[in-house]
């Protein structure tokens, strides 16, 4: 059951919740915690327990007792991260929607900002920055958050390309409710479900606002998160990617904007592939099939700028199909990688990038971890901030 709110908010936040009794508390309260005096009735929080086999489900009922403008709606059967979001979606009264990762949480600071950007521009879009965080508390600057500096206005992804090549998170984005009704976009069933929801938020938005801030802590690690699970279910990426294809050629048949899709299309799956914590071994070949299938089917007509270096070097192998070529190449630069730096490897086939970090973003940049920043850097990185 679900308690009506009184009003319309302006800012709902929809937060799935499945197995993260450990963190949920934390999450929770950097949102309720955060809300500014006299904004109360502009945010509600609801909470989706999609139901999760720990305690999350009374945690979640405990934690709305007392607390005006929470509101929990409880599933009868799991339904997966996508649908559960729909679920919040359906229930949510916002004018702007933004969805939060369970295990993660918000910095001190970032609802105010929040809001007042909303206010201010009014976007169907707004993008937000954000860190990630290891299980042992370092904190590292996300690859692609170099892409979001110097936009203090409004814009649209034709004169800020770039932005396409911004993580394709839900989480990063609010998004007003009105558009993305427009767009008739939901989430689907299945692993990658921001795939063919965030992509098309960019390209269909007349005003995206950008909020060079640090918005969201984002839990690196965590035991049954996606990026560090063994499974069959990374194959779900394709049917993920046949949504977004199929909706960029109805809605915006554009052949610039799908060659730009088409090569972060081909380097997620060169990250998938190549990595040891998402795939066993006996599917790895499979994967690399399915990934070059997608090459011949949306190669665009006009072909596309082929990554320099190692990574066009591995795009070659995708067109061709050529697995024993391919896995050679891994396995060389896997020992090369050990002959450089003794101790655990990343993932060899994202280049530069970690074995967690999304393909295409921010040029190919590693993460700088705070501890490599100069000294001022250190500072607005720990405020929330970064010049």
């Amino acid at each position: 059951m679900v308690n009506e709110p009184t009003h319309a908010p302006l800012l709902s936040i929809v937060v799935p919740v499945y197995g993260v009794e450990a963190y949920l508390y934390q999450c929770l309260e950097s949102i309720r915690a955060d809300i500014p005096a006299g904004e109360s009735d502009a945010v509600e929080l609801i909470a989706v327990d999609d139901a999760s086999p720990d305690g999350c489900g009374d945690m979640l009922r405990a934690y709305a007792v007392g607390r005006d403008g929470v509101r929990v709606v409880h599933l009868d059967s799991n339904v997966g991260l996508g649908l559960a979001r729909n679920a919040g979606l359906d229930v949510a009264a916002g004018r702007y929607v933004w969805f939060v990762d369970s295990d993660d949480w918000l910095p001190p600071g970032t609802i105010a900002a929040v809001l007042d950007r909303l206010r201010q521009h009014q976007p169907d879009v707004l993008m937000l920055d954000h860190l990630r965080v290891r299980e042992d508390g370092r904190r590292e600057v996300d690859a692609s958050s170099p892409l979001l500096r110097g936009i203090p206005g409004v814009t649209r992804l034709a004169d800020r390309p770039q932005l396409l090549r911004v993580q394709h998170t839900a989480w990063n984005k609010v998004v007003r409710r009105g558009f993305m009704d427009e767009l008739e976009l939901r989430f689907f069933p299945g692993w990658y479900e921001d795939i063919p929801f965030s992509h098309p938020l960019l390209i269909g938005a007349e005003k995206i606002s950008v909020l060079d801030r640090v918005c969201y802590l984002y839990r690196q690690g965590r035991q049954g998160a996606i990026t560090s699970t063994r499974s069959g279910r990374h194959f779900d990426a394709f049917a993920q990617y046949e949504r977004l294809m199929d909706w960029v050629a109805r809605k915006h048949p554009d052949e610039r904007l799908r060659a730009e899709l088409f090569e972060l299309m081909i380097n997620h799956y060169l990250v998938v592939v190549g990595n040891d914590g998402r795939l066993h071994p006996h599917l790895r070949r499979d994967f690399f099939h399915r990934a070059a299938a997608h090459y011949r089917r949306y190669l665009p007509t006009g072909g596309y700028p082929l990554p320099p270096g190692v990574t066009g070097l591995k795009h070659r192998l995708v067109s061709r199909g050529d697995w024993l070529a391919y896995s050679a190449l891994r396995q060389a630069h896997r020992v090369a990688g050990r002959l450089r730096r003794p101790g655990p490897v990343g993932d060899a086939d994202s280049g530069s990038l970690p074995a967690d970090e999304d393909p295409g973003r921010g040029a190919g940049a590693a993460p700088t971890r705070d501890g490599g920043l100069a000294p001022e850097r250190r500072d607005a990185l720990a405020a929330g901030r970064l010049p």
